[in-house]
């Protein structure tokens, strides 16, 4: 790459980030990473009317978890700011009156009213609607005269014919004819905001952007954003235009879906590098397909050049087994199982804080044997506070009625796991081991089947019928703690 790379990653404040914006970010961070750059958020908060309260911050919050934060950005800051362009106003008033001076933009005076029957007639005529660049003809005498009365105005830039083709990273050489299928667009709105056209080809500038790396949608519009480019007299920077993401059905992406919003993910305890590695997965700019790269992974193995032009399937079905994956992945890491246990410990105080009867579970050790028991089974850490696995932190109430049910050598089958436990050191041997002198225990005891000794155990230690296996059980609870409540459950 010949200069600094410079990408930016450039939403409208206008609610959460979904996985569409969470995908187009990712790719520009791992181009700027793999290429020694810079990655750039900025919030293009022009259009003041869709303007959502807090979703800037929530953005730069998004990105923050998902552990790809702009190097620059409105809350970081940086050389290039400010980095809202409800800040940059001055900027782009400059910027208009260059094109005034040059004829590249003119004013427009035509009402809503005049606009609205343009369209309504070109649809009539089964037409695309356009402007008619009326304006575009006025003399300089009318638009005094317009202005000496306080006409309302917007500006707009003229649409030379002949665009040039340009090279897009993706999808190769193209060429839009703008001027012939388009009126010429307003860049000056009559509130005295830019459009998106004028703003973002001004800040791309200023702000020395290389590569322009954003949604398909965009494409056609890049013609008319080179023509821009043009008019000031700048280089205009490489351009690089990501296909769709689109639902398994082949449905597009809504923000109206509320599974799409990474702030839901994170909610319902979803881990970071999961998403990533769904969203990567399930499209291109890697070598070989594959799951369960960690992010450094990612930086190292995307490759551009591998982008591809078709629409990329979210399967979202795929998620719980890939946070399974990583955080596997995590537990065995021992310090990513620390920031674990601590996240645990907050979740299981918050849920049985008030039931806990012996807060030692809440002690790092006991966290710790838990997560390694459940490593490669839990899907998600926030698994461990649900009723499901409630007997690690509060001791289960069984009716006595209820396991003898079961099998009615229930007090028998007690007695002897007793003295089993009672033969053990402080800490339970294997679950290899403990399996095998649980079956011994029970060719000595017989009468009952294997299955329904196991099922009397699972009651009286969790309160559950399915789960962990009993040996598992007893190695998390203990010794001490497994024989209160065997005691406490058959030997009454």
């Amino acid at each position: 790459m010949a200069g600094a790379v410079r990408v930016r990653f450039a939403p409208s404040p206008t609610g959460f980030l979904h996985l569409g914006g969470l995908r187009t970010a990712l790719y520009n961070y791992l181009f700027a990473k793999k290429h020694r750059g810079r990655f750039v958020l900025r919030v293009e908060d022009t259009d003041q009317s869709r303007l959502v309260p807090g979703a800037a911050e929530g953005i730069e919050d998004a990105l923050e978890w998902a552990g790809i934060p702009p190097d620059e950005s409105p809350r970081r800051g940086g050389p290039a700011g400010p980095y809202q362009q409800s800040q940059r106003l001055d900027l782009y008033t400059e910027a208009i009156e260059s094109l005034l001076q040059k004829g590249a933009a003119y004013r427009c005076f035509c009402t809503l009213r005049r606009l609205e029957l343009l369209k309504k007639e070109a649809l009539r005529r089964q037409e695309v609607p356009r402007y008619d660049n009326r304006c575009r003809h006025l003399s300089a005498n009318q638009v005094a005269e317009k202005l000496s009365q306080g006409t309302d105005y917007v500006v707009r830039f003229r649409l030379e014919e002949n665009s040039e083709p340009f090279h897009d990273l993706v999808y190769g050489w193209s060429k839009h004819d703008v001027a012939a299928v388009e009126g010429d667009p307003v860049i000056l709105k009559s509130d005295g905001f830019p459009t998106y056209h004028l703003a973002n080809v001004v800040d791309d500038h200023l702000m020395q952007i290389s590569h322009v790396l954003r949604g398909v949608e965009w494409l056609v519009s890049t013609a008319k954003h080179i023509l821009l480019y043009r008019a000031f007299g700048w280089d205009p920077p490489c351009f690089g235009h990501f296909p769709l993401l689109l639902n398994k059905d082949m449905s597009k992406l809504s923000k109206r879906q509320g599974d799409i919003y990474v702030e839901q993910f994170a909610r319902d305890g979803y881990l970071p590098e999961a998403l990533l590695d769904l969203i990567t997965s399930c499209g291109s700019g890697f070598a070989e397909n594959r799951m369960g790269r960690t992010l450094a992974e990612l930086v190292e193995e995307f490759d551009e050049g591998k982008l591809e032009r078709h629409s990329a399937l979210l399967d979202l079905q795929k998620l719980p087994e890939l946070n399974r994956f990583h955080l596997s992945q995590k537990i065995r890491d021992e310090h990513s199982r620390q920031q674990l246990v601590t996240e645990l410990q907050a979740s299981v105080e918050q849920a049985y804080g008030s039931q806990l009867v012996d807060r030692g579970v809440l002690e790092k050790t006991y966290m710790e044997q838990v997560l390694l028991l459940r490593q490669g089974h839990l899907k998600r850490l926030k698994d461990l506070v649900s009723p499901k696995y409630a007997f690690l932190w509060i001791r289960p109430s069984v009716p006595q009625e209820q396991l003898q049910a079961v099998s009615a050598q229930a007090g028998e089958i007690g007695r002897q796991v007793l003295r089993l436990l009672e033969h053990q050191a402080p800490t339970l041997p294997s679950l290899e081991e403990l399996n095998q002198g649980l079956k011994q225990l029970h060719a000595q005891i017989g009468g009952t089947p294997y299955s329904s000794m196991m099922k009397v155990l699972r009651l009286a230690l969790s309160g559950q019928q399915e789960g962990p296996s009993v040996a598992e059980i007893l190695v998390s609870l203990g010794p001490r703690e497994a024989s209160a409540r065997i005691q406490r459950a058959l030997c009454r």
